[in-house]
């Protein structure tokens, strides 16, 4: 469980533009210009007035110090951090959480494979294949219960789903983790109408023996945690 950066302060959010930006309100009417930590399109997660949330960086450094962290949709709040997961999946791992990816003895973040690509975990033990884990950030939801991803095109996505199935044939496991955050959601699927090549890429790597599991979280301004194992479907 990742703690809110201390503390969360409510906004309404305005806008989101040029991808990595946001205008937020305050309760006090102030209008500031935040940082929006995912590019992706953010489909249903970008409505001008919508509750949010942000955290303000200890770095008096930064042009932004306040970054987009949460906003409320269909009645519940979802995580936009995409970079949140990757912690998230390495804290639960370590607690041995996620029971597809327990008894590793290590976890080494951000190893270089592939072409000129990092993996986002790397699971080692001395008495079993290494796990090379891809860890991705859901929040897309257009149907009732259902996760999908991606909300966007991804050649980057495609890409990793390759390099996985390549550490599978040298005789690693290779694993795709979705990390959904919010709790409405009890099913997963690949948005293959949005990015039919990642959907083909993804049948592929599964064909090619890539394991896939997603997982979703509870999303609080205090916390975010992952907590439920749910299907893959389609």
């Amino acid at each position: 469980m990742q703690p809110a950066r201390s503390p969360l302060i409510e906004v309404r959010l305005l806008r989101r533009y040029k991808r990595f930006l946001a205008d937020v309100e305050f309760a006090d009417g102030r209008i500031e210009t935040v940082h929006c930590p995912n590019p992706g399109a953010m489909l249903g997660l970008d409505a001008p007035g919508s509750r949010a949330f942000v955290s303000r960086s200890a770095n008096l450094a930064r042009k932004l110090p306040l970054t987009l962290e949460i906003v409320e949709a269909d009645g519940v709040l979802v995580g936009l951090n995409t970079g949140l997961p990757n912690a998230l999946a390495a804290e639960v791992i370590a607690a041995g959480r996620i029971p597809e990816l327990a008894g590793y003895s290590t976890i080494r973040r951000e190893v270089r494979y592939g072409r000129d690509s990092r993996i986002d975990l790397l699971l080692e033990a001395e008495d079993r294949p290494s796990a090379y884990v891809e860890i991705k950030n859901v929040h897309l939801r257009r149907r009732e219960g259902l996760a999908e991803f991606p909300d966007s095109r991804t050649a980057r996505g495609t890409k990793h789903l390759a390099e996985l199935a390549e550490m599978v044939a040298l005789g690693h496991r290779a694993v795709m983790l979705y990390v959904i955050q919010r709790e409405d959601c009890d099913r997963f699927a690949l948005a293959a109408d949005i990015d039919p090549v990642y959907a083909a890429a993804f049948a592929a790597a599964r064909s090619g023996g890539v394991e896939a599991f997603a997982y979703r979280c509870t999303v609080t301004p205090e916390a975010i945690a992952v907590t439920t194992r749910v299907p893959i479907v389609g």
